[in-house]
């Protein structure tokens, strides 16, 4: 029987396998802010888990939607060419420099992530995938087996798919042997000077676990997602592309998380001026509508035989039209300059309320992705993760109406993700109650 109206369902509808972040009955959303069901207004600086770079119901990006909407909902690329289609396939294969690159769209990260292993194994004909320890790439079957971010996303579904092996990330403050900051001069080219010896373990990898000559790709996250937001190295993505080339070894930069300005660049790679030769992309794409997808170059995916790839909703028209409109907001409004402004405005502000509180063993971020990591002070060599810290301050925000998320292996981050919209006033705003809460929550300076 159909519910045309009447109340509106409980939360137990809902299953219990959707772990909550939050328990808001919203109604609606503008820019940086969501409006519950009582109109009361929370600064969501989740973005959703960083997807509404636009914010949330950009007018522009709402019109296009309901403009296509008109037209066509489904036009499956199997059978018909649309107009939204063709021009996102050409926008995109311009969005980089260098090339020439080519485009294949598909619904979701995890899709995405999939289908650059697909053609990396196919390209290469090797079978062996290289991922960095604290990397998150999805949940399906394939991408479980790359994904070591925590337990909670791949522990209980083994066995999982073969032949991927992980290395170490280079987080210069979780080095086995000392921290290190990692803007600091020493920390470049193949981490000197630091301590996390990313370069050794990866020579150690392939030399214990895969040999350098079955290795179809290295996939690597170019700032850490659910990892716990870690900045590597100045000088670790072009180290780790020479070293690829060396081996004739695809290098595919995950940028789901990373993308479409987040990081004050329109991707993260461009900050060390590394071409990778497949980026992997979605949450920004589309501002919300499911969209994804891989930039490749274009001798690569003519290596796919027709048919060898592809899926239903890839490429869907509606989710087309919105990110067309998301590019031209992203270009028209600047919103990639507005992360590198806001970005150091808010992580300047981050340092200025951890100083002196030694429970906040770290503060980093790249534009708008930001975080703070808590440690349990002397426990153990000073670095022991805090996980109930995290919680006590973000339920302390939750009370003054903000929204955040955490991260880590362990839970013991927190990760600060605006929209890409927010203003300067909603940054001090965010400082203001994110010090108000460090101090509810009994994270007070010494």
């Amino acid at each position: 029987m159909s519910d045309k109206g009447g109340p509106v369902p409980g939360h137990e509808v809902i299953p219990t396998v959707w772990g909550r972040a939050g328990n808001i009955d919203v109604e609606r959303g503008e820019g940086s802010w969501l409006i519950d069901r009582s109109g009361d207004r929370w600064l969501d600086y989740t973005s959703g888990i960083g997807v509404v770079n636009t914010g949330h119901a950009h007018p522009k990006i709402a019109a296009a939607i309901a403009e296509q909407a008109t037209k066509l909902i489904h036009g499956q690329q199997n059978i018909v060419y649309h107009e939204p289609g063709l021009r996102l396939h050409e926008r995109l294969s311009n969005v980089l420099p260098g090339g020439p690159w080519g485009v294949f769209l598909s619904n979701s990260g995890s899709e995405a992530i999939e289908a650059a292993v697909k053609l990396a194994r196919r390209a290469t004909k090797r079978r062996v995938i290289l991922v960095f320890r604290g990397g998150y790439h999805g949940r399906t079957a394939q991408t479980m087996a790359m994904t070591t971010a925590k337990n909670v996303y791949r522990g209980h579904f083994e066995p999982l798919p073969g032949s991927v092996y992980s290395t170490a990330f280079p987080s210069c403050y979780r080095a086995p042997v000392a921290a290190r900051d990692a803007s600091k001069p020493g920390s470049g080219g193949s981490c000197a000077g630091c301590s996390c010896r990313w370069e050794e373990e990866w020579d150690l990898t392939l030399h214990t676990l895969a040999s350098a000559e079955d290795v179809a790709a290295v996939v690597v996250e170019p700032v850490l997602g659910e990892g716990g937001y870690v900045v590597p190295p100045a000088g670790f993505l072009p180290r780790l592309r020479e070293l690829t080339r060396e081996l004739g070894i695809l290098l595919i930069a995950d940028e789901v998380q990373t993308g479409f300005g987040r990081t004050g660049k329109m991707f993260a790679v461009q900050h060390q001026n590394v071409e990778p030769d497949i980026l992997v992309m979605a949450k920004g794409i589309a501002s919300g509508l499911p969209l994804s997808g891989i930039i490749a170059r274009k001798e690569l995916l003519e290596s796919w035989a027709p048919g060898t790839h592809g899926g239903t909703y890839g490429g869907n028209v509606v989710a087309c039209a919105a990110a067309l409109a998301t590019l031209d907001v992203i270009e028209d409004e600047k919103l990639v300059e507005n992360a590198a402004l806001r970005g150091t405005q808010m992580l300047a502000g981050l340092k200025k309320i951890a100083a002196g509180r030694s429970a906040i063993g770290d503060v980093r971020g790249l534009g708008l992705m930001l975080a703070l990591e808590f440690v349990k002070p002397g426990e153990g060599d000073g670095r022991a993760p805090d996980p109930d810290a995290v919680k006590r301050v973000i339920a302390e925000a939750n009370k003054r109406k903000m929204l955040l998320l955490s991260a880590g292996a362990y839970a013991q981050v927190i990760r600060i993700i605006p929209p890409l919209v927010t203003t300067a006033e909603e940054v001090d705003l965010a400082l203001k109650i994110l010090e108000e809460s460090l101090d509810a929550a009994g994270v007070k300076r010494s």
